[in-house]
């Protein structure tokens, strides 16, 4: 089999900075060749309002984390982002323990729900881009037993809506209508034509 050869897709003009530790968005980006700096936001993350949309809530969290950020990183183009999981009107965050990963889980199986990953592209002129991307998930109907192995593992620990469909949890999902890449975290298609938009990137492997 030829060996394909490690080519860039995308060139890199200006000064990016991603706004999060998460290895995920990180390994996104760098798989389409753009080169950046990784610098986590700092920023407490307050539960959203009373009655607030998950799209909104999404997109006010990922301005956050990019503005705090920026503050910092006045010549870059900052990425920041934010994903959660909606279960109706519930918003779904990270799990406090490992039995609160197991109710999730439960509560999702035979299911569909909503993965949203809101996201802030702030310029080196302060020009603030924002948008939310949603996609449907579905989910199998699962034996707890499973979902106890699955919880074990760990790797629901750091994962808004307890699991990882790029991982071991790919097993619970029946289909996705939409971004597979925005469940991962970062919705890949759409933060590129926004860089390109404000030419940041340029197709091209040179």
């Amino acid at each position: 089999m030829q060996k394909l050869k490690s080519m860039k897709i995308y060139n890199t003009l200006k000064y990016l900075v991603l706004g999060s530790g998460s290895p995920r968005r990180k390994e996104l980006l760098s798989s389409v060749g753009l080169q950046f700096k990784v610098k986590p936001a700092t920023c407490e993350e307050p539960p959203a309002r009373k009655g607030q949309l998950p799209e909104d809530y999404a997109i006010e969290m990922a301005l956050m984390k990019a503005r705090n950020v920026a503050s910092l990183e006045s010549q870059a183009t900052v990425i920041g982002a934010d994903t959660i999981v909606a279960r109706d009107m519930d918003i779904l965050g990270k799990p406090h323990s490992k039995a609160d990963a197991i109710e999730t889980l439960k509560s999702l199986c035979g299911r569909s729900h909503k993965v949203i990953t809101g996201c802030a592209i702030i310029t080196e002129d302060n020009k603030e881009i924002s948008f939310a991307v949603t996609t449907e998930v579905e989910f199998i109907d699962c034996e707890e037993a499973a979902i106890k192995a699955y919880v074990a593992t760990g790797e629901p620990d750091d994962k808004a809506g307890s699991y990882g469909i790029q991982g071991q949890g790919a097993f619970l999902v029946k289909g996705i209508c939409g971004s597979y890449t925005n469940v991962v975290g970062l919705p890949l298609a759409r933060v590129i034509e926004v860089l390109i938009e404000t030419e940041a990137v340029v197709a091209g492997n040179e």
